[in-house]
């Protein structure tokens, strides 16, 4: 039960679209680290519950994120921290009986481990100069870098990251990216860089642009954030369509 009731509060709670307000600019995570022999009964017992949710036209709504290392992440905006004790799952629970419980029990045999978490855009670090939007048509795919340093370093890896926004729009850089801060509930400062594409493919020939653009001396901006950092994680992903969610309005 407890597991269920932990799931429900960091994967479901509040309502938004994928067009997301840029008054939201902070976002709870639920983050299901999946074993590589559960994949297909998580992504079904996933499937399964999005379903649910529509047959109840459950009013909130969730963007889904799985990466290479088969983490899925579950992502909500907030407003404030009162939010994250709504449920808008009582009626759905009510209807459904026995039958909501057990499906949180097919999730729950498909990882060892699960976190929640919290990030906020930076706005300023990031580099979007045709507008910062989470989602852009067609380019579903992501290369996620994490960033890790101690708090002694905040400042000096602040400053990094500006220069490397001034780089990229000195350059007039076409590769575009979302700077977040990590929040509450996580463990080591970082910020998290997402770059969107349409493929793998198309990333790597946008990265491959970008080096060209930015030019030798990139490396030297570069070390301003790296000689600061404690460790350095790069993830691929995908947005899930088939397993996020939009309620019809009633």
């Amino acid at each position: 039960m407890r597991t269920i009731k932990t799931t429900l509060l960091l994967v479901l709670l509040l309502c938004f679209t994928f067009n997301f307000s840029q008054a939201q600019k902070r976002y709870t995570v639920h983050q299901d680290n999946v074993k590589p022999s559960m994949l297909m009964q998580y992504e079904a017992a996933a499937k399964k519950f999005n379903e649910a949710c529509k047959t109840h036209n459950i009013q909130t709504s969730w963007l889904t994120v799985s990466t290479n290392d088969l983490k899925y992440m579950y992502i909500t905006p907030f407003e404030n921290f009162a939010d994250l004790d709504k449920n808008h799952f009582t009626d759905m629970a009510k209807a459904m009986g026995d039958d909501f419980g057990k499906m949180f029990e097919e999730f729950d045999k498909c990882y060892d481990s699960h976190i929640n978490y919290n990030i906020r855009m930076v706005e300023d670090l990031s580099y979007m100069p045709e507008g910062i939007t989470i989602t852009q048509e067609g380019q579903d795919y992501r290369k996620f870098f994490y960033i890790y340093f101690t708090p002694a370093n905040a400042a000096k890896m602040r400053e990094g990251m500006k220069a490397v926004k001034e780089l990229y729009a000195a350059k007039g850089s076409k590769e575009y990216y979302r700077v977040y801060r990590n929040g509450f509930g996580t463990q080591e400062e970082f910020y998290l860089v997402a770059v969107s594409s349409k493929d793998e493919i198309d990333g790597a020939t946008r990265a491959k642009t970008n080096d060209e653009v930015l030019g030798p001396d990139k490396w030297d901006t570069f070390s301003k954030v790296m000689n600061h950092a404690s460790r350095f994680e790069e993830f691929s992903g995908q947005i899930r369509r088939d397993l996020s969610y939009n309620p019809n309005k009633e």
